[in-house]
């Protein structure tokens, strides 16, 4: 086999800083700015002005907690950067990104404990086919051999890595590093290029054994190399540098670089490599099936409200050129026109008049538009790409303003919050009368709530929502009912008598009569109905009815004073009088849950799931996933609320979990008291 060649391309890129949380993605983007010229200094963690944290919420955690898009001039070229937050519960704010940039930089450390969060990171990237460099951040504070690292991040990816570098050691200390391609030293300058140099002889024996197998591994692609190998003639530097480029490419390899953001080594080597090396535009239209030539494709990469230049659709020009003031569509709207368009750096805009392809730009005025849509010129035929799905809740608060005449400025903030992060999800619960915020996580949904009360400039109340307890009854009971008033002119009257009695589980509401010789006129049986049914909204215990029939069997009436309403009072009281004889038990919804961790995690998970009133059906290993398993559970949902808490805590935050209603099953009498009484103070307070 032979590897087809690819052009070195250059022109305007896009790519996406991903990787484990607190690798060091946006002080790396802090040095590439830096050395670039983009912004005058590198800033730290510590001092909280990184470019990557321009929101309260980032600089108050210390973390990434959205996408930061920052354009540079890399050499001449835009280059455009989007970290990405690193956290497990914010791994959708990457998935527009990933779809419409050119490739990604894996920024990594040499720590164990972080490869499951690499593993997540790099099978995602696997699955949707995007190429990516890897980056092995804190190499000053590393210990053994590169080698060894190698070793131990090789377990976390399918694709292999391959070394493009080797650290230059001195008094154990990393003082440069050896390019395998070029053969050159380079001897580092904290925040500064580095020297370069030819190989010396202490290093000349490792430089050639690394180099050696940089080229086997490059070799498995290219039939020709292999026979250089095999007949021991050393490739041209152009062939190894054109194998590099067409691998990466081609996702059969992932190169491997390595510096210390913190002190701004190994930047120029990256930024080298993402300038010669790393692929365009035009691969990523390969990728999405959207052809070369053809009006103007465009895709969000994310939603952004200011409060100077209102909403920012944030768009990757994937084909053509866009002009501030195009008229667009999307797949569900059309005639829509951009007003203003901006580069980013950060929170900073700066003005532009328009965006030839490959470029990254801000749109104002699209108030539609959502993250993950695809825009494209008016009157063409769209691409056929998915829309994009997001991740199931896997934690939830109920909501409210302190202050109720702050509802309005509440229900617009949360349309501005799931505009920028449509992993959050808003439910207005009916039976229970809240708005849940859902969420990826507990700090997902804690962080949403902080954006919300600094933005709307309002206190929230949070509560955990509403767990849908259901009741329903174990005897059988006949009652009458009989609503009967007089109040001058025509009076009310309504008598019923109601047989109440338990259903199987699952089988709902069955209303039926069988009423003779007229007892209760047709005309009023409806009526009948419709008040039992009212009365099945909350029960004795104060929760809604299930499972019940109710047949009426007798009754009577007035030729006067019956009437519609004077019946659907009937019904309602017995019901009322009828239903606390019946033995009401109260139920709770169990689900069906699949837990996916590392395996080294599962004799906790087994150990969890009992404790939280769980029934454990088993666990095998996860398809596809090496060193993970699939536990399988019947969890009630009241001890579900929390649980991700749990397990990411015992699985360095990588464990997640997908869950569907199954049945109703009776709670625990004492627990039953305790739910019944908690409604209870919850209604009088």
């Amino acid at each position: 086999m032979e590897a087809s060649p690819r052009s070195r391309p250059s022109g305007p890129k896009c790519a996406a800083l991903i990787g484990p949380m607190s690798s060091g993605k946006t002080t790396l983007l802090e040095a590439i700015l830096a050395r670039t010229g983009a912004i005058p200094r590198q800033n730290t963690v510590a001092s909280g002005n990184m470019v990557g944290f321009g929101s309260p919420e980032a600089r108050a955690h210390g973390m990434s907690v959205e996408a930061t898009v920052a354009t540079l001039s890399n050499q001449g070229d835009s280059l455009t950067l989007v970290d990405c937050p690193g956290s497990v519960e914010y791994a959708y704010e990457a998935e527009p990104v990933l779809r419409f940039c050119d490739f990604a930089i894996v920024v990594v450390e040499a720590d164990e404990k972080k490869l499951p969060a690499l593993q997540l990171t790099l099978r995602r990237l696997d699955e949707i086919g995007l190429p990516r460099v890897l980056f092995l951040n804190k190499i000053d504070k590393a210990a053994g051999s590169v080698q060894q690292m190698l070793q131990m991040l090789q377990t976390a990816s399918e694709n292999p890595l391959l070394l493009r570098q080797i650290p230059i050691w001195k008094d154990g200390a990393v003082t440069g590093c050896i390019d395998l391609a070029l053969e050159r030293a380079y001897t580092y300058r904290p925040h500064a290029e580095a020297e370069v140099s030819d190989v010396g002889e202490e290093d000349r024996v490792r430089e050639e054994e690394a180099r050696f197998s940089m080229l086997e591994t490059l070799a498995d692609h290219d039939d020709v190399l292999m026979e250089q190998l095999l007949e021991d003639v050393s490739p041209p530097m152009d062939v190894v540098l054109q194998d590099l480029t067409t691998e990466l490419h081609d996702g059969w390899v992932t190169p491997v670089l390595f510096g210390s953001a913190e002190n701004g080594t190994g930047i120029l080597r990256l930024l080298k490599t993402i300038r010669h090396d790393a692929p365009d535009y035009s691969s990523t239209r390969e990728r999405l099936d959207i052809p070369e030539t053809g009006d103007t494709v465009a895709g969000v990469i994310k939603t952004i409200h200011t409060s100077h230049s209102g909403k920012l659709s944030v768009v990757r020009v994937l084909r053509g050129k866009l002009g501030d003031g195009d008229h667009l569509a999307d797949e569900d709207h059309s005639n829509l026109k951009a007003s203003g368009m901006h580069t980013l750096l950060g929170r900073e805009t700066s003005k532009v008049s328009s965006a030839g392809t490959g470029e990254t730009v801000a749109l104002g005025k699209l108030d539609t538009v959502t993250t993950g849509s695809v825009l494209y010129a008016e009157k063409t035929t769209p691409p056929d790409i998915a829309p994009l799905m997001p991740p199931q809740s896997l934690y939830a608060v109920g909501i409210r303003p302190a202050d109720r005449r702050d509802e309005v400025k509440l229900s617009t903030a949360l349309s501005r919050l799931v505009d920028e992060d449509p992993s959050i999800r808003i439910e207005h619960s009916q039976q229970a009368s809240e708005t849940i915020l859902h969420g990826s996580g507990e700090m997902h949904v804690r962080i949403a709530v902080e954006r919300l009360e600094s933005r709307s400039q309002i206190t929230i109340h949070t509560h955990a929502p509403d767990v849908g307890y259901q009741e329903t009854i174990t005897k059988s009971v006949t009652q009458r009912g009989r609503h009967k008033k007089q109040s001058g002119g025509h009076g009310q009257y309504g008598d019923v008598v109601l047989e109440i009695k338990p259903q199987k589980p699952g089988s709902g509401f069955e209303f039926s009569n069988t009423i003779v010789g007229g007892a209760v006129p047709k005309q009023f049986i409806g009526s009948v109905e419709t008040g039992v049914r009212d009365y099945l909204g909350r029960g004795p215990l104060g929760f809604p009815v299930v499972d019940v029939a109710v047949n009426l069997a007798d009754g009577s009436y007035h030729n006067v004073d019956s009437s519609d309403m004077a019946f659907q009072l009937a019904g309602n009281l017995a019901m009322r009088e009828g239903m606390p004889q019946c033995g009401p038990v109260l139920l709770e919804p169990i689900m069906k849950v699949s837990i996916h961790a590392p395996s080294d995690a599962i004799a906790s998970i087994t150990t969890m799931v009992p404790q939280r009133r769980g029934q454990l059906l088993g666990f095998e290993p996860r398809q596809g996933w090496p060193g993970w398993d699939t536990v399988q559970a019947l969890i009630p949902r009241s001890t579900l609320s929390d649980m991700i808490i749990e397990l990411r805590s015992s699985t360095a935050g990588v464990a997640t979990y997908t869950a569907e209603f199954d049945h109703l099953e009776r709670l625990d009498p004492k627990l039953a008291d305790q739910v019944v009484n908690a409604r209870i103070e919850s209604l009088a307070s």
